[in-house]
């Protein structure tokens, strides 16, 4: 069984620079480039988290040239 089916595993929520979120299980190393938002749970309670502040899927970066994009038409 992986560690994503055990529904007692315990994660962390965590996020990375371009503000994309995951869960990652408490026991490990949180991964280089990622960091932890201070959530931790069973893996339905993280997830149902994510779902509640993860509200743009697009990346920063995507984010950021958008809105320049439609800075720079308005004017």
């Amino acid at each position: 069984m992986s560690i994503l089916d055990d529904e007692t595993a315990i994660f962390n929520v965590v996020v990375n620079h371009e503000e994309q979120y995951s869960i990652w299980p408490a026991d490990r190393e949180i991964p280089l480039g990622w960091k932890t938002v201070g959530k931790t749970g069973p893996k339905k309670e993280c997830l149902a988290y994510i779902e509640e502040v993860w509200t743009d899927m697009r990346p920063l970066s995507l984010r950021k040239k958008m809105e320049e994009a439609a800075k720079q038409g308005g004017s």
